[in-house]
């Protein structure tokens, strides 16, 4: 009888610690995109803000094999980081990829100005001026003209526009 008592009162306790550790752990989970935390603009620093209003801005789009690379003209900066720039800034859109095109879209809310789709390639950049502060995502995708599977899957990079 006190074995059953012993183990009737055990597998809720068990159960009450299971559950009260997997919600600690969901609480100390930081969000997986900087657009979600509370202020992403701190998370801007000199080392990854791009340009400034005296200054041009400069992101390289290329095709990698699974998804497209955005890097901004920044020492240092990684392919699809988060990177951030003060309004008031020209933003040059280009692939150093001569074969290259790309798109960029920041869906119904673009901070930059001309609004709508960014549309460009190896031949072809694309000049738009930072306008609007706040944090976007933004999808971006690459393709190379001229081949079979030309397309690269789209990657969805962010960006913080400063005020």
């Amino acid at each position: 009888m006190r074995e059953h008592f012993n183990l009737r009162s055990t597998v809720p306790l068990l159960c009450c610690v299971l559950l009260l550790n997997c919600a600690t752990a969901q609480a100390q989970k930081k969000g997986k995109y900087a657009c979600d935390e509370a202020q992403p603009e701190n998370m801007c620093s000199t080392t990854n803000t791009c340009g400034s209003a005296s200054s041009q801005c400069t992101i390289d789009i290329r095709r990698g094999n699974d998804s497209a690379n955005v890097k901004p003209s920044i020492p240092s900066a990684k392919n699809n980081q988060l990177f951030c720039i003060k309004a008031g800034t020209t933003v040059v859109w280009k692939s150093s990829s001569e074969n290259n095109g790309f798109m960029v879209s920041f869906g119904t809310d673009s901070p930059f100005d001309p609004d709508g789709p960014i549309m460009g390639g190896g031949k072809k950049q694309v000049t738009t001026k930072a306008v609007t502060p706040g944090c976007y995502k933004y999808a971006a995708g690459a393709f190379r003209s001229g081949t079979v599977k030309g397309m690269s899957g789209g990657s969805n990079p962010e960006l913080v526009i400063l005020p």
